[in-house]
């Protein structure tokens, strides 16, 4: 295994392990207290690590697709314990795809201007731009509007409760959904990520 995967699935392994403590923290916030009482508000990562998606996923994703891909457990939360019950779902799902954008932001904006901050490693640039790489793929690949994933959250917010039938459909067929998404669908996600990262940083991936 090279060093180059090594480090971005170390990158990947925090970067979801913020996502998940963000939707935690965002349902605290909100009331419900179902993720800290299970001790899941936490950066150890073996309380939050899964085999699937936090190593062979993004094992797979990289050799297959040139890109990471993964996820960790899902943090724990009752949507009836929160305050906001027209509004909560929604932001607690978006907590975690927020937090990696401005994570990918943050270390891009760092890359954009590092003469001017006086960054000449070349090696710490290239690792912050995994971070960004990494960062903006966790963030889109969430945003997908399909079950489970925070996108689905998002949609099903937004949509009026005459169209209810839409979530339970999709919600009883998520599985289904998830295979054609990861088997067909996940080759889009790269030429979007790809634009906004030099969108960004300045750079085209692979100058840093």
């Amino acid at each position: 295994m090279s060093l180059e995967i090594i480090f971005v699935i170390a990158i990947l392994i925090m970067s979801v392990i913020i996502h998940e403590i963000c939707h935690g923290y965002a349902a605290l916030y909100l009331g419900d207290h179902t993720a800290k009482n299970e001790g899941r508000l936490t950066l150890n990562p073996i309380s939050h690590l899964d085999p699937m998606g936090s190593f062979f996923i993004p094992l797979v994703s990289y050799y297959l697709g040139g890109f990471v891909l993964g996820w960790a457990k899902p943090v724990p939360y009752n949507p009836y314990n929160l305050k906001n019950q027209r509004w909560g779902e929604a932001i607690v799902a978006g907590a975690g795809p927020a937090v990696n954008i401005l994570i990918a932001v943050v270390f891009g904006l760092i890359i954009r201007f590092s003469s001017l901050l006086h960054i000449t490693n070349s090696s710490f640039l290239e690792i912050i731009g995994y971070a960004v790489v990494v960062n903006l793929t966790l963030a889109i690949f969430n945003l997908s509007p399909i079950p489970p994933f925070d996108g689905s959250k998002l949609l099903f917010s937004l949509l009026p409760y005459r169209f209810q039938y839409i979530r339970e459909f999709m919600e009883r067929n998520w599985l289904l959904m998830m295979l054609v998404f990861v088997l067909f669908l996940w080759g889009f996600i790269q030429p979007i990520v790809l634009p906004i990262f030099q969108f960004i940083t300045g750079l085209s991936v692979g100058a840093v």
